[in-house]
């Protein structure tokens, strides 16, 4: 396997870098991450601007890529950032569209922002657990039911929506203004939102849509993998420096041994994760994509936690303040491990393909 970028991947990388890098420096991020409408709607059209969304949908669908490596450049710069936007539900929202052979422009020129419903409360992971129903209207469609945690919900335009539909799941796109939506902030920053459906209008965007779901969902792990490789690569980075700047006794705390030890037990579990990561974009699309979304999500999480850890204990008290921006990565990168399937569940998931 080739680990290098493609020429386009490494100009879309440079650009995006560049961009936030003086757009979203961690004093902006802190003052937009936390406060409605919990991103920064100027930057995001600026975001669009520069094509981002555009490498997430497939050139059949007028995108510019849409490939698991496309997804993982546009996401590893974001967590490099602490990006807030709300890109990830464009990205779900992208693959289900394009399974359904839907237009795409709204989404990909930003003039309307997606968000994308799968989990409940009482389902949190599996598909097969959805209660929320859909109703025959005519030739409309009224959903009924409650889904929970809808990154990017409270900045939407549209909602695709799964539900029950006959003897299967169907996605209905849903105007945000005909349902009950209500955002909040994340711990972590950025915002999602609970959204209540009480025969609520909706467009039956997919029928049988389960395979496009379960894809939407695995194109999101990927992109959290690679975002949580980005922001680990920041702290890591970070880390190193300080342990290079801070003295006690007189010399750079970076010359202790363990404190060496500790840095490449750091960059060790980065580097695996990026491997992982590499392997679960490659699959992307394909007949074992949900295995190794599994394996590579289990993985982050472990490493990311270490990370985490390793780079508040390392820093000391400096790295609990609020304007010290290692805390805004630990906890990112702890909070990274909740979405989509925590570790503990991709473990269960990769346990039972195996046992299968």
């Amino acid at each position: 396997m080739d680990f290098n970028l493609t020429e386009d991947r490494q100009m879309l990388a440079d650009t995006l870098g560049r961009f936030l890098s003086e757009q979203y420096p961690v004093e902006h991020r802190i003052k937009v991450a936390y406060e409605a409408p919990y991103h920064d709607p100027a930057l995001w059209d600026q975001l669009v601007e520069l094509g981002a969304l555009y490498a997430l949908a497939p050139e059949e669908a007028g995108g510019m890529g849409g490939s698991g490596f496309d997804v993982s450049v546009v996401f590893e710069a974001l967590g490099k950032a602490l990006c807030p936007e709300p890109v990830l539900g464009a990205l779900m929202a992208s693959r289900i569209l394009a399974a359904a052979g839907a237009d795409q422009e709204g989404l990909l020129t930003g003039a309307s922002k997606y968000a994308v419903a799968i989990t409940e409360i009482d389902a949190p992971y599996e598909l097969d657990q959805i209660a929320t129903v859909a109703m025959a209207k005519g030739d409309e469609f009224a959903l009924s039911g409650r889904k929970s945690t809808v990154y990017g919900g409270q900045a939407a335009d549209a909602i695709l929506v799964a539900a029950k539909y006959g003897d299967g799941l169907g996605v209905f796109a849903v105007n945000a203004s005909d349902a009950n939506v209500t955002g909040y902030g994340m711990m972590d920053g950025g915002g999602a939102a609970e959204v209540l459906l009480d025969d609520t209008p909706a467009t039956l965007i997919l029928a049988e849509a389960e395979a496009a779901l379960e894809d939407a969902v695995n194109a999101g792990i990927v992109a959290l993998c690679a975002e949580a490789v980005g922001a680990m690569d920041v702290a890591h980075a970070t880390t190193v420096d300080y342990l290079k700047q801070r003295k006690q006794f007189g010399v750079p705390i970076g010359k202790f041994q363990v404190l060496q030890h500790r840095a490449v037990d750091m960059l060790t579990a980065i580097e695996q994760a990026r491997s992982i990561t590499i392997k679960a974009a490659a699959e992307l699309g394909g007949e074992d994509a949900s295995r190794y979304s599994s394996m590579a999500k289990n993985m982050i999480g472990r490493a990311a936690r270490l990370v985490a850890e390793e780079s508040i204990q390392m820093h000391g008290g400096i790295a609990m303040t609020w304007e010290y921006a290692v805390s805004h990565y630990a906890k990112r990168l702890i909070m990274l491990d909740a979405q989509l399937g925590d570790t503990d569940y991709h473990l269960s998931q990769v346990m039972k393909d195996y046992a299968a």
